[in-house]
């Protein structure tokens, strides 16, 4: 029998995660030679190889690819341990690292802090965060909850050992600008707008993918004038008549009285999944999960 130590599996898990000597030493404010030789440590007590070299760097083997999974059964073991003990102290209290990307934030953050006030030993550390949709789910090696979006039709990507929590589908909607053609009309077909001139975001995103579906559609790739991940500008521009959008209608439906039509899309489902992504052991702990109920009681009723 083999008397694993959990702080190097803790390591080898976050080789797993990480991908590298080099950034499992940065996060874990460890030297990567330290981080060597727990690995090899670690190597030794169970008697197979778990890393291998490859290039300048490693990879696991398949008994480190093994072994790294269940450390993460044995992680979430000991934080339901620990969640438990905390709420046999009193409760939750503590600090919870939410990452959550822009326009998640203007839509869901002020209810949520608002409800936060009944926890009042929670403490909320914010961070913004704005990457293509594939990237959110690495972000949950180094924060207790990411807030994320992923476009329809997509499956998530390979998400390992992260657990997701639906919070909402955020329809998107064509935003024209006043005096334009189309404004005034509730809905739009693709072959109506397609043609004309976009503001976009980048390449990646979510609401890129529709477009780029949208162009498949119809066989005419969309010409894109401007791409920014701020959705005011994307606003803004689209108000002053520099082109069309495809924007979230409950976020930008709050600004366009007056600035810009919102107009459904009339031929494509088009919408984006807003979740919140969080690593097992962290989502077992008392004040993670206040937290996630917050979130997905204001997505609730943004949506009702």
């Amino acid at each position: 029998m083999v008397d694993f130590d959990v702080h190097l599996l803790a390591v080898l898990r976050e080789l797993a995660e990480r991908g590298s000597v080099t950034a499992v030493a940065e996060a874990t404010h460890r030297t990567p030679s330290a981080v060597s030789q727990q690995l090899q440590t670690l190597q030794r007590q169970v008697g197979v190889p778990l890393v291998e070299r490859i290039g300048r760097g490693v990879r696991l083997t398949a008994h480190g690819e093994v072994l790294a999974g269940l450390s993460a059964g044995v992680a979430t073991a000991i934080a339901r341990v620990d969640a438990a003990w905390q709420e046999h102290l009193g409760g939750a209290t503590g600090r919870v690292d939410l990452a959550i990307f822009p326009s998640a934030a203007e839509l869901l953050l002020p209810g949520v802090l608002t409800r936060m006030r009944a926890h009042p030993g929670i403490e909320l550390a914010l961070v913004d965060v704005d990457v293509s949709e594939g990237e959110f789910a690495p972000l949950a090696a180094d924060h207790d909850i990411v807030v994320g979006h992923r476009s329809d039709g997509v499956r998530p990507a390979d998400q390992g050992s992260v657990e997701t929590v639906p919070l909402l589908r955020e329809p998107l909607d064509v935003a024209v600008p006043p005096g334009h053609r189309l404004a005034g009309r509730e809905r739009v077909g693709i072959d109506e707008v397609v043609g004309e001139t976009w503001i976009g975001v980048p390449e990646g995103y979510p609401i890129d993918r529709v477009l780029q579906a949208m162009a498949a559609a119809s066989d005419a790739p969309p010409s894109v004038a401007f791409r920014t991940i701020h959705l005011p500008v994307i606003e803004n521009l689209v108000a002053a008549g520099h082109g069309v959008a495809l924007v979230p209608r409950y976020t930008s439906g709050t600004r366009a009285s007056g600035r810009f039509h919102l107009a459904e899309l009339a031929d494509v489902r088009a919408g984006r999944r807003i979740e919140a992504l969080v690593r097992p052991d962290r989502a077992v702990r008392p004040v993670v999960r206040t937290v996630l109920e917050a979130l997905v009681a204001e997505a609730l009723d943004v949506t009702t």
